[in-house]
């Protein structure tokens, strides 16, 4: 954290215990402030980069996979840190320093301060550069920029391409790592070796990584908060990458990683992308796999490389061109893991005994060994080895080491017509990897999305070269270009599809808001807090809110599905799900309405798991402590099969309690019970219970 923040604390203390007044308000200020503190200290040690792309992204896609027991320390940490930061509601009772008599200046002081140290907290500065990269930019510039290719390969070889989890090439340095990776030293002197790889904004986490590699785009949140990947029917549907482009050429494209598949959503990027088989780890789990190959993350690297050239010989001897992607894991922040392979490696360092350093050099002779094995197959004179980090490290136990040296990526190519040489690369990045791939197959290719070749000299003007100013404003079109391909363009007219909505080339799963400027620009696109959106939302812009009629209308007790447009001249309509599964214009006339803007609900999670339940009568009780003053409808849903099994207008008694009547005529693996809210009511359900029904009354 900035130095500063550390300065305003002990001043901050003192003023909170020099006067009385206000002095509970000025202690849960200043505890919020600690805790909110204490969490970006835990984001910045997973990040590196505090709060970022990356961390939005991973908050709104699928967790799933994570491997969390590697960071046990931080999270303990940030336990004593958050048990720590309410320190100034204990320090109330502290009678001592107070000075009556100016406890109103010492408060305005103490709120001028705080405001400051809030001003002067890296909180605020990442608030401020999230905000200046998500808010809209005008992309046309740089739209025609973007190349796909046509092209067709004359002669196609076979790609491996093998992306080393956080392998960067600071560790090749000699001087910062004598003797850590000879292997990958001896292969870089053998191959196209390019220095100096950047990594552009949007492309620093392992999913952006890939994408930036191999679609030539940075990786964004799309427009609002619609990267909720659970949620989203495609990934970047508008992109072309380089799987989509191997494919049209004949290509098969397979993909082998340890780590689970739906984590960050990586095989649904691959399967939107050209990728027919995707080996991850659920897939290592099916083979029978011991355990003590596997580790937090997923399959370790020993087998999942082994496994590789097995894959490799089988579509070699198929016949048909392919492209096989590899992700290895062991060197994963922040200590990384030892395969059973490498369990007696040992590396002396002058840094101590730190367990990076031998998964580094594990991974060193891993990846070697199966390159060397495919150079000396009888396949190899036709197949093209890329050997690349997906991303410089993130905050591990070198992160002292690396801080101190020019971080760079890697980026090795290999192959029979591939002369051996080191290139500096002229302000390049990943986003040009894949482009200079395609040179390397033809000549007569040298762009894919907006990465370019970095074999040209000299460099045109690219989204590289711009992610390299100092000035961000160049780069931000970019970036808005690419937040573009998550929807397309065509985003007026909305249509039902199979309990999803389409917007543009994507499918959305409700519920879900679209917010339109006044020149009909899709501005945002919200899946969360929807409710809250909605009441929020600029009063001049029109809104297209799509969920259960049962957010809109009191006497609703269906699962139908409806769209509520709203403008800023009094204009409203409501659709129902027959104009929905047709289709509407967002931009259509509306009927006018008078009175404030209609609040709306949605629904909120009562159970705590869904519940398999048999065919009977049954009875559900609720018991509320706090609940809102109107009545409001609750429900039991099938939520796989997105069906109403039961549906009651409810309004709690004194004692809070509610009863809801519920008969299934089959049985139901996935019954939740949920209750329709506006974002400012308050349920706060103490216990409910499922209990048959005997005679039409419930039985205990």
């Amino acid at each position: 954290m900035h130095w500063t923040f550390w300065l305003y604390l002990p001043a901050l203390f003192l003023l909170l215990l020099a006067t009385p007044m206000l002095a509970r308000l000025k202690a849960g200020l200043l505890s919020l402030l600690l805790l909110a503190s204490s969490a970006w200290w835990l984001i910045d040690r997973l990040s590196g980069d505090g709060i970022n792309s990356a961390t939005l992204y991973h908050l709104r896609s699928d967790m799933e996979g994570a491997g969390v027991g590697d960071f046990t320390g931080y999270i303990a940490a940030f336990v004593v840190l958050a048990l720590l930061s309410l320190a100034p509601l204990l320090l109330l009772r502290v009678r001592r320093f107070r000075l009556p008599r100016h406890g109103a200046g010492l408060s305005a002081a103490f709120a001028a301060l705080l405001v400051a140290a809030v001003l002067g907290s890296p909180l605020y500065g990442d608030a401020r550069r999230m905000y200046q990269q998500m808010k809209p930019v005008d992309y046309s510039a740089v739209a025609p920029e973007y190349v796909v290719p046509a092209r067709t390969l004359a002669r196609p070889k076979n790609i491996v391409w093998i992306y080393g989890e956080s392998l960067e090439r600071t560790y090749l340095d000699e001087k910062a790592f004598p003797g850590l990776m000879p292997n990958l030293r001896r292969l870089a002197g053998e191959a196209l070796d390019f220095r100096g790889i950047a990594s552009a904004d949007g492309s620093g986490w392992t999913i952006a990584g890939l994408v930036s590699s191999m679609c030539g785009v940075p990786l964004t949140t799309a427009q609002g908060d619609e990267n909720s990947m659970g949620r989203m029917g495609h990934f970047l549907p508008e992109a072309f990458c380089l799987g989509d482009y191997l494919k049209q050429q004949g290509y098969g494209n397979h993909y082998m990683g340890g780590a689970n598949g739906q984590f960050a959503a990586k095989a649904d990027f691959l399967a939107s992308h050209g990728y027919d088989d995707i080996r991850d780890l659920a897939w290592f789990k099916e083979q029978g796999i011991a355990d003590k190959h596997f580790s937090n993350w997923g399959i370790h690297d020993d087998v999942l490389l082994e496994r590789a050239f097995d894959r490799f010989v089988e579509l070699s001897r198929a016949g048909q061109p392919f492209m096989l992607t590899a992700l290895t894991m062991d060197t994963h922040h922040p200590a990384g893991h030892l395969p059973v392979a490498c369990k007696g490696t040992r590396y002396p360092s002058a840094y101590g005994d730190i367990g990076l350093l031998k998964a580094l050099k594990c991974t060193d002779r891993l990846i070697s060994q199966l390159v060397d094995r495919i150079r000396a197959s009888e396949f190899g004179d036709d197949t093209l080895v890329v050997v690349a980090s997906d991303h410089l490290a993130m905050p591990n136990d070198l992160s002292d080491v690396l801080e101190n040296l020019q971080r760079e990526n890697l980026l090795l190519f290999l192959g029979k017509d591939i002369a051996p040489r080191q290139l500096a690369a002229d302000a390049g990045t990943t986003l040009d990897s894949g482009a200079t791939l395609l040179q390397l197959l033809d000549p007569g290719i040298d762009a894919i999305g907006f990465g370019r070749s970095l074999l040209a000299t000299p460099r045109a003007a690219s989204a590289s070269v711009a992610a390299l100013k100092a000035d961000p404003s160049d780069y931000a079109r970019y970036r808005a270009f690419a937040r573009s391909l998550w929807l397309g363009d065509q985003t007026r007219m909305l249509r039902l599809d199979d309990g999803q909505v389409l917007v543009g080339v994507q499918k959305v799963q409700p519920p879900v808001l679209l917010e339109y400027d006044a020149q009909w620009a899709l501005e945002s696109v919200y899946l969360e807090n929807t409710s809250r959106r909605f009441d929020e939302a600029d009063p001049s812009h029109r809104l297209a809110y799509v969920d259960r009629c049962t957010a809109f209308e009191d006497a609703s007790a269906d699962g139908d599905w409806c769209a509520l447009l709203v403008d800023s001249d009094q204009g409203m309509r409501l659709y129902r799900d027959p104009q929905l599964r047709r289709g509407i214009a967002v931009d259509a006339p509306l009927e006018p309405f008078h009175g404030p803007r209609p609040s709306v609900r949605q629904s909120r999670m009562i159970s705590r798991q869904a519940q398999h339940t048999r065919p009977g009568r049954y009875v559900l009780e609720l018991y509320a402590s706090q609940r809102p003053e109107r009545a409001f409808w609750v429900e039991a849903v099938s939520s796989q099969r997105k069906v109403v099994v039961a549906q009651q207008w409810v309004l709690p008694d004194r004692d809070g309690r509610i009863t809801l009547p519920l008969g299934l005529d089959e049985e139901i693996d996935d019954l939740e019970i949920r209750a329709w809210l506006g974002h400012a009511e308050k349920l706060a359900v103490d216990s409910y219970a499922l209990v048959p029904a005997i005679r039409g009354r419930p039985r205990s």
